[in-house]
């Protein structure tokens, strides 16, 4: 018998170690794609955030701004709307929108916007891909921080829900959870977009896409105001998942239907990734 074949029983068992889902997620991708260092990108966001706070900030006003001027404002008008149980208060009807709104817009506009500049005029992903990472961590780094930044927006919103007495659930503690799987998507979709586009002035679709979604997704009037046929569009709608999705925690009228709007998200986020670091990749190493 061989060494080869021979097998020492007194010989110790090697330790069997777990397998990360960075380690599984480096067996299935080609080298030289991803390295397993998607932090790094995430680190140099926060770098970079640091020294432009106040354009971080601002994003949280805005929908705070809406639920002061409609909420309350035309809210003493409208008094009550229908909601997932019934009649509710207008204020409570449209804080959930905005918070999904705010995720939203956290996320789209950090991944469309800044990740043009970085690869068209910076080319700091020329300089990353010099580095041992790939495409498939910048798109992954570059989500994360989007998803980050939109988590915030959120956390920051829940709590002034809270403070005004919008939130009547124990289900809103999966509210933030949500808003950054919400984030996660939007930003995933927007970085994919992001790297079609050929210039600035590209970035007027980008408004196209984000406008209408915020005004006609439900966010002030509840979906039986449209037609039949406009209400099929509307239910397709990815910001309309996010919204309903956020009511339903909000006022604890949790059913099946959320994990259909969990689903609709999570194809969002394997679609707009996958889109993303194949283009990225396509670019940057052609």
């Amino acid at each position: 018998m061989t060494d080869e074949t021979s097998t020492d029983l007194s010989a110790p068992a090697r330790p069997v170690t777990r397998r990360t889902g960075a380690a599984l997620l480096l067996r299935i991708v080609p080298p030289g794609l991803y390295a397993g260092r998607a932090h790094v990108l995430v680190e140099r966001s926060y770098l970079v955030s640091t020294r432009g706070w106040m354009s971080v900030i601002s994003g949280f006003f805005e929908p705070l701004f809406f639920l002061f001027s409609l909420g309350y404002g035309l809210g003493q008008l409208v008094t009550t709307v229908d909601g997932p149980g019934g009649p509710m208060p207008y204020a409570a009807f449209v804080a959930p929108a905005l918070l999904a709104a705010s995720a939203m817009n956290g996320a789209v506009f950090e991944a469309t916007f800044n990740l043009f500049f970085k690869f068209k005029y910076a080319k700091t992903y020329d300089a990353v891909l010099a580095t041992p990472l790939g495409p498939v961590d910048i798109a992954l780094g570059e989500a994360t921080w989007c998803l980050i930044r939109g988590g915030l927006y959120s956390a920051g919103f829940i709590a002034v829900m809270l403070g005004f007495g919008l939130i009547g659930s124990p289900w809103a503690l999966l509210a933030l959870p949500a808003c950054l799987l919400v984030a996660l998507a939007f930003a995933a979709v927007g970085m994919a977009a992001a790297t079609f586009m050929r210039s600035w002035h590209d970035f007027d679709l980008v408004q196209l896409a984000v406008m209408p979604l915020f005004l006609f997704s439900t966010t002030f009037y509840p979906l039986s105001v449209y037609p039949g046929w406009l209400q099929t569009v509307v239910q397709w709608t990815p910001l309309y998942h996010a919204i309903e999705l956020m009511r339903a925690l909000t006022t604890g009228y949790v059913g099946w239907g959320a994990l259909t709007h969990v689903a609709y998200f999570a194809v969002m986020v394997v679609v707009g990734v996958v889109v993303a670091s194949r283009r990225l990749g396509k670019l940057l190493l052609t």
